[in-house]
């Protein structure tokens, strides 16, 4: 029997647990593998008033999930306000995030699913890392150079080469090594965790235009081109660089599996206006699955049941999808 998935609540003050309930009362309709919520279950009592089945081990939550949603505990989350977050809420969330990630390096949960985290917070109490990606990388022994976000939805995926950085800073940052390790990245995760067997990525110009063959930028010149000549000598299906303004319309999309863009904007607006409700946070490149909502903690909506659960419900699917993956693979 495949272990259930864990999913981390994110900070308690968010959006986060009342998105987690609302996926377990849809379990059946979109037929969700059993899942356990790991946190303060004061967040989920706080924004919703369905049943919940408390668990002391994952192996739990199996017999439960159809009972409640099985929650794991993890220790006082402080005063729970929905909607008021707290470095007392950063610590429970920074806690649930490493138990639910032990849990799943260790097998005792088939995946992770993360829930949304105020990193002001997280900064608060002392977290060093640019994001959630970076220390779960890190918890795998992955470099976070060698974990990649593909964020992905229904009709489109997208890999920002650079993530988290200002805009002022990505030219410098760009590099023929980098391009080229985040696209063997993107073709293998996509071969393990969907199932693709020759992977076509497509790649986005930097400059407009993707550069006017010079005249408006070098950087598709001097370092995508090269890049994607290096990966198709090592046999993998890369073409561009395109004008980032022609890869996301319908028939665009359909000619590639993964478009790898070159900075964070240019990847998250195409994939929010098409999946904002659906879109998915996948990380590529590590030993686990791990997935998360591609939204953030919306604390303005918080614990007034106006939360679509959309996201959370397409990652927790995917997370189920990819591990069928992986097990075919295998």
């Amino acid at each position: 029997m495949t272990a259930p998935l864990a999913v981390s609540m994110g900070d308690p003050a968010g959006i986060g647990p009342e998105i987690i309930a609302k996926a377990w009362a849809a379990r059946g309709e979109h037929r969700l593998l059993p899942f356990f919520a790991v946190g303060d279950p004061r967040a989920i009592t706080a924004c919703w008033s369905g049943p919940i089945a408390m668990i002391s081990d994952p192996g739990d939550a199996v017999a439960a999930f159809d009972q409640g949603l099985p929650v794991l505990r993890v220790e006082d989350g402080g005063e729970i306000q929905p909607g008021t977050p707290d470095v007392d809420g950063a610590r429970c969330a920074l806690h649930s995030l490493e138990l639910a990630a032990g849990l799943t390096r260790s097998d005792a949960a088939s995946g992770l699913v993360t829930g949304p985290v105020s990193k002001s917070q997280l900064y608060e109490i002392g977290f060093n890392y640019p994001g959630q990606t970076e220390f779960i990388a890190e918890r795998c022994g992955i470099s976070g150079e060698n974990a990649v976000m593909m964020l992905a939805g229904p009709s489109l995926r997208v890999v920002p080469v650079t993530t988290h950085v200002a805009l002022a800073a990505v030219s410098e940052l760009l590099s023929i090594e980098l391009i080229v390790a985040k696209a063997r990245v993107t073709a293998r995760g996509l071969q393990r965790s969907f199932g693709i067997e020759q992977p076509r990525l497509a790649f986005a110009g930097l400059n407009p235009h993707a550069g006017e063959g010079g005249a408006i930028g070098r950087e598709e010149i001097d370092l995508i081109a090269p890049a994607i000549a290096q990966l198709r000598e090592e046999g993998i299906d890369a073409t561009g660089p395109f004008a980032a303004d022609t890869m996301f319309h319908a028939r665009a999309r359909a000619t590639y599996d993964a478009a790898i863009c070159c900075y964070h904007d240019q990847a998250l607006i195409p994939i929010k206006t098409l999946h904002f409700d659906e879109g998915v946070n996948i990380t590529l490149g590590l030993p686990i699955v791990r997935t998360s909502p591609d939204h953030g903690t919306a604390f303005g909506i918080a614990g007034k049941d106006a939360a679509e659960p959309g996201a959370m419900i397409a990652a927790i699917r995917m997370a189920g999808e990819a591990i069928a993956h992986r097990a075919a693979q295998r």
